[in-house]
């Protein structure tokens, strides 16, 4: 298939770019490369450097092919930022995607995989989260997934396009040539790890006093092949629908920062802080329904195994992309 992958310098996408090349597909990736790195992108996909809120940007990648399917992982994605601007994620995450979303239609592209989140179930009463919990956002990050999700079903009804949301929990996790590397680092594991090798002071644990088994918050991890892997899968898939991505387990901050003691064999200094604004106490999903429906199970479910690929990465490249690829 001829793809159209969007973000592909980034950490999901660019795992999801070479899988999707290691299968035989032909990828074109559009990024801006203000959060992603051009070393993540592999030599073999046709890369364009620009934002697909800019018409012309879009006007020259679908100059060069005609796709099958558009994957589309670019976003902000900071949970913190959204609540400090809004505006930027309504932005980036609404009106952009419509830009490309109308390119889609011009040009006749048939299907949009798109990467959506467990941020639009807000804080649920219960679990695990299926696909048909109430959507209540806690913050503009989540109501930004949802609306372009809700934009995609009326595109869906209206133009014959088909859309796949896949709505995954904690992405974590490398391979081993890439990893995850952001210029402001807000997630977990890569905090935890970093500060396993010395590069942080400490672990800052927001909130310890969620209704939960420690007091901290629990997340359901996955890991970023196993979600590619659902993309991948869903590119198959010829009706509009939307999916849970996780494991099914969760475990609380001090769990992963306890685990990763024992993957790296130091003690992980830690601060206790006040709550982040808009963070639920406990997401854990169901994905029995991409389970039955795509065979899609996780290939890397556990914690350790997780961590572990993290850590493996990290160690190989402890400044992130700012050291010389290599072999990509």
């Amino acid at each position: 298939m001829k793809i159209l992958l969007t973000g592909g310098a980034g950490y999901i996408g660019s795992v999801t770019t070479k899988e999707l090349l290691d299968r035989g597909h032909d990828v074109t990736v559009i990024d801006h490369l203000q959060e992603g790195h051009r070393e993540a992108v592999d030599k073999r996909a046709d890369f364009i450097e620009g934002n697909i809120g800019d018409s012309k940007v879009l006007k020259k990648a679908f100059s060069k092919k005609s796709y099958d399917a558009v994957v589309h992982f670019a976003a902000s994605c900071l949970v913190g930022e959204s609540m400090e601007n809004p505006s930027l994620y309504y932005q980036n995450n609404v009106l952009a995607s419509l830009v490309l979303l109308e390119a889609m239609r011009e040009n006749k592209t048939p299907k949009m995989i798109f990467s959506s989140s467990c941020a639009i179930y807000g804080d649920p009463d219960e679990m695990p989260i299926t696909e048909d919990n109430p959507r209540n956002p806690t913050h503009p990050y989540g109501e930004s997934k949802l609306a372009f999700e809700r934009i995609l079903k009326w595109y869906s009804r209206a133009y014959g396009m088909k859309a796949i949301s896949l709505r995954y929990f904690n992405a974590a996790g490398a391979t081993d040539e890439l990893g995850e590397d952001h210029a402001q680092e807000t997630h977990l594991v890569p905090n935890v790890l970093k500060t396993a090798m010395g590069q942080l002071p400490f672990v800052e644990i927001y909130g310890t006093d969620y209704l939960t088994q420690d007091g901290t918050c629990v997340r359901d991890y996955i890991h970023i092949l196993d979600i590619a892997e659902a993309h991948i899968l869903a590119l198959n898939l010829e009706a509009s629908d939307s999916f849970n991505l996780g494991n099914g387990n969760g475990y609380s901050v001090l769990e992963v920062i306890e685990a990763a003691e024992k993957i790296c064999g130091v003690k992980i200094p830690t601060q206790k802080s006040k709550r982040r604004p808009g963070d639920p106490a406990c997401l854990i999903a169901s994905a029995k329904k991409i389970q039955e429906e795509l065979g899609w199970f996780p290939k890397y479910p556990t914690l350790d195994e997780i961590i572990s690929s993290a850590w493996k990465w990290l160690q190989k490249h402890p400044a992130g992309y700012a050291e010389p690829a290599k072999h990509r």
